[in-house]
């Protein structure tokens, strides 16, 4: 019996996605060397505010998320890999219109990122 999840509704449902999600990338081969740099405690809540801002609406994220990128070491393949774990956490906790939006944003995200790196025409 598979038990029913729920949509993503609350900063508490953006923040469980969010803390699942990073755990993977921390764990993953391609993705963690990439990331090893990166201070979690101070940025795991600037990420929960990112994503509560593009599917809730709050208004307390602050910051250019492509100049965070921009010089870091990544090619197409850490996109796929990214958008892998990130949809799959996604399917782990939650069914409904946000998770697929969460997705969809995601995957613009994605696309953005890889054309204005110049890894996509």
């Amino acid at each position: 019996m598979e038990i029913e999840k729920s949509d993503i509704l609350t900063k508490e449902d953006i923040s469980l996605l969010i803390h699942a999600f990073y755990e993977k990338v921390r764990q993953d081969e391609l993705l963690a060397p990439v990331f090893s740099h990166v201070d979690w405690d101070h940025h795991t809540p600037v990420i929960i505010n990112f994503w509560s801002m593009l599917l809730l609406g709050d208004s307390n994220y602050k910051g250019n998320p492509f100049q965070k990128h921009i010089n870091l070491p990544i090619q197409r393949e850490h996109f796929e890999r990214w958008l892998f774990h990130f949809h799959k956490t996604i399917e782990e906790f939650f069914s409904g219109d946000k998770a697929a939006e969460a997705k969809a944003r995601a995957n613009n995200i994605a696309s953005m990122f890889q054309f204005k790196l110049g890894l996509i025409v």
